[in-house]
């Protein structure tokens, strides 16, 4: 992307961000962009930093609606009358694909953050990630949620 342009752009995003398109403001928020894209200019021509970026929002994105998806679930558990029934929990063992200490510390963190989920331990030669459950209605299920959502976006991020 050229450098003016990706500096226009970021122009507009901070005029957008404060609610002010004066010609002042766009001027400033062009600097600041001008400043953003000096600071990383070398990181933005390394092969893939966008498209990190582009999964690493992703991830964000994903992250955000399993959290409200989750809250939703937790909430309707506890506002059951008959909340006994509804809760069943369980520690599952959850075998990592994901291997370097930043890797297993965002998905555990991400786990631990989702309402009715809580990370626990990983085992000493990071092949497992133990997660406590409020209610789930098998292992597999779960297992194949992590796996395939927050587990397989963080191996894209940090390939």
């Amino acid at each position: 992307m050229n450098g003016i342009f990706l500096g226009v752009v970021l122009a507009l995003i901070w005029a957008g961000i404060t609610g002010n398109f004066s010609g002042l403001n766009l001027l400033f928020g062009g600097v600041i962009g001008a400043g953003a894209i000096l600071l990383l200019r070398y990181s933005l021509q390394q092969r893939g930093t966008l498209r990190r970026a582009g999964k690493a929002i992703s991830l964000g994105l994903f992250f955000l609606v399993d959290l409200m998806m989750s809250a939703l679930r937790v909430a309707l558990i506890v506002l059951r009358p008959d909340i006994r029934s509804a809760i069943r929990p369980a520690i599952i063992a959850v075998p990592l694909t994901v291997k370097s200490d930043a890797e297993i510390t965002l998905l555990a963190n991400m786990i631990t953050l989702t309402p009715g989920t809580l990370s626990i331990d990983v085992a000493e030669d990071r092949s497992v990630l133990f997660v406590h459950a409020l209610s789930i209605k098998s292992d597999a299920e779960l297992i194949d949620g992590i796996k395939n959502g927050f587990e397989a976006r963080i191996g894209e991020i940090f390939k």
